[in-house]
Formats: structure tokens, C-alpha cells, sequence
């Protein structure tokens, strides 16, 4: 088994949500930092872990930004991390599926990411070890204490219960 740090500056955790039933709203945590424990030849053994800093949010409006901030969603004053520790590691046959622990204002929620990769170790042109991997999972916000929301006049919610998370990772090896 091998460990490997999250690059930061080569990876992204996103996510996205309907806003006014119409469409998807996009946004980033631009403050991230993990750890993963793996081997190719026993990924079921495989282990990770990440914090993210609440109040990197980045959803391209600053006035956004600041009521997700706000105790009315993220309470970052509060609640300054959101946290994943995976629990186990298994093989869909379609890929990797790792299921963890979520939290997300205090409030710890199972979910299951899947996973595509992780790639192949490769050196980069600094001969740094690294590995990729990209994942996904959904999550209904409210699970996670994230209610606040709004009535629209022509019927609906300003915005959705769910939320679609997307990871793209890139990690170095450790010495």
C-alpha cells in the first residue's frame, strides 16, 4: 500500500443543484485538502479521506457565496469543514465503488461515490509519482441540515433537494 497526498491545485470538487426548477447551478470548494491509501493489486483495501474548507465556496456570484456561508446554509463560523472517511472499498464490475462517511454541518450522512480510476502511477516532469481518479455520488441537501430554500409564485422551489457532487483528483506519492 502506498500513500498519496491531494494535489490541490490539480483537483476540483464540484457539485451542482437546480435553481428555479429550471436549471443546474454550478460551484466549487476551492480549498481541499486528502489523503488516499492504495494499491493496484488490492483496491479493496484502499482507504481515503478529506476536509474541506466550508468557506472556499465558489459559485461564481459573491452574493451567493455569502448566503451559503451564512447559517442559513453551510454556517461555515460553525461548521468551517465538511469531512469524508471512506468505510469500505468494493468492485462494481463497472468500477470502484467507495462508501464513507459524509459530514456536512455537524451531521454524518453514508454515501457511496463511484469512482473512475484510479489511473495508473505516472511521473510527472519533476519525477513526482501521481495518480488520478474522478467520482461522483448524489445527496439529498436536507439529509445534511442544508433546508433553507424559498417558494416560487409560479409554484416550485427556488432551490433543489439534490445535489449532484463531482470529483476530478489528482494525488502525489508520498516518500
Amino acid at each position: 500500500m502506498a500513500t498519496y497526498q491531494l494535489d490541490p491545485v490539480h483537483s476540483t470538487v464540484a457539485f451542482s443543484v437546480k435553481h428555479m426548477m429550471i436549471a443546474k447551478v454550478h460551484g466549487a470548494f476551492e480549498k481541499v485538502s486528502g489523503k488516499l491509501v492504495y494499491d493496484k493489486a488490492n483496491p479493496g483495501q484502499a482507504s481515503a479521506e478529506a476536509t474541506i474548507e466550508a468557506a472556499s465556496i465558489n459559485t461564481r456570484e459573491p452574493q451567493r457565496d455569502t448566503h451559503l456561508r451564512s447559517p442559513d446554509f453551510f454556517d461555515v463560523d460553525k461548521f468551517p469543514s465538511l469531512t469524508f472517511r471512506s468505510k469500505s472499498v468494493s468492485d462494481s464490475g463497472d468500477g470502484l465503488q467507495v462508501t464513507g462517511e459524509l459530514t456536512i454541518k455537524g451531521i454524518s450522512k453514508q454515501v457511496t461515490l463511484l469512482i473512475d480510476g484510479p489511473t495508473d502511477e505516472l511521473k510527472d516532469p519533476y519525477g513526482n509519482a501521481k495518480i488520478g481518479l474522478s467520482a461522483t455520488t448524489k445527496i439529498k441537501r436536507k439529509e445534511f441540515g442544508l433546508t433553507w430554500n424559498a417558494a416560487l409564485e409560479t409554484g416550485g422551489v427556488l432551490v433543489g433537494d439534490e445535489v449532484t457532487i463531482t470529483l476530478d483528483l489528482q494525488f502525489v506519492k508520498q516518500a
